[in-house]
């Protein structure tokens, strides 16, 4: 693939954050760098640490294959190889490499020279993943508590956690999450529709401008959060989703242990309904 002319201004040494002009260099449109190198490590093993459980399981069914954490009698100790070890190596791979990632992103950001807002976002995400594996089985005491690696036994494990905190969506941090998910959508529907109107204008008809936009939604709904405020808006209402779902799940048995409808009997009890 031919190098943009615009690209050679930003391909240049430096901006690195560990080792040097070592691993400084391009394959491609790709930068590599040294955490591209521990990501494509950690990355590589983790795989074939997961194809090695698959292998010395009962089954190579891609949806019943299963790494299960260690049995809760391990507590926070390292569990034998096939007895929960592995998913704790997994793990492990797992945060090293998404790490790596976020870590190379701010490198890159270094070379553009422009802010951090990708890295961090993915922070987030790297938070909330964290959360399940590392942070609530650690407030727990037992790495079992962390949800096991397959497709249908991550979906049992969800259910099983939901019910026993009987209705889950009671967890007002959920209740938080969810909201910021679908308001995340909702919001960037609404600017995707808008631009892909203004852009593709009926026949005989001129694309329109920024400013057709914010009349739009001025004439609308009476106000307009313009082109940069949408993205910020977007932004911060996605990091937000992750962010609380993260929090709802661990303060789920850290910090409360009842059914979650029990944890409302405060609003309940409020003077104004006696």
């Amino acid at each position: 693939m031919a190098m943009l002319s615009f690209e050679r201004k930003y391909r240049v040494r430096g901006g690195t954050l560990l080792g040097g002009d070592l691993f400084d260099f391009w394959v491609g449109p790709f930068y590599v760098g040294f955490f591209g190198v521990t990501t494509i490590f950690f990355s590589v093993l983790g795989t074939a640490l997961i194809l090695y459980g698959a292998a010395i399981g009962p089954t190579w069914n891609i949806w019943q294959i299963n790494i299960a954490p260690p049995d809760l009698k391990y507590g926070l100790a390292l569990a034998p190889l096939k007895e929960g070890g592995l998913w704790q190596i997994i793990t492990f791979c797992a945060i090293g490499s998404f790490v790596s990632w976020a870590l190379r992103e701010v490198e890159i950001c270094r070379k553009l020279g422009i802010g951090y807002h990708v890295p961090f976002a993915f922070a987030v995400a790297i938070f909330a993943y964290v959360s399940l594996v590392v942070i609530r089985p650690f407030l727990m005491g037992a790495w079992g508590y962390g949800f096991p690696y397959g497709i249908l036994s991550h979906l049992d494990w969800v259910s099983n956690t939901g019910y026993q905190y009987l209705h889950f969506h009671y967890n007002p941090a959920h209740m938080l999450a969810v909201t910021f998910f679908f308001t995340t959508t909702f919001a960037l529907a609404l600017h995707g529709s808008l631009i892909l109107s203004s852009t593709n204008p009926a026949k005989g008809e001129t694309v329109k401008t920024p400013e057709h936009e914010d009349t739009y939604f001025r004439d609308t709904i009476g106000y307009s959060i313009g082109t940069l405020g949408i993205h910020r808006l977007g932004l911060f209402l996605a990091l937000s989703a992750g962010f609380w779902s993260a929090v709802c799940i661990v303060i789920s048995g850290p910090f409360w242990t009842q059914g979650w409808p029990e944890w409302w009997g405060w609003w309940l009890n409020l003077p104004v309904w006696r």
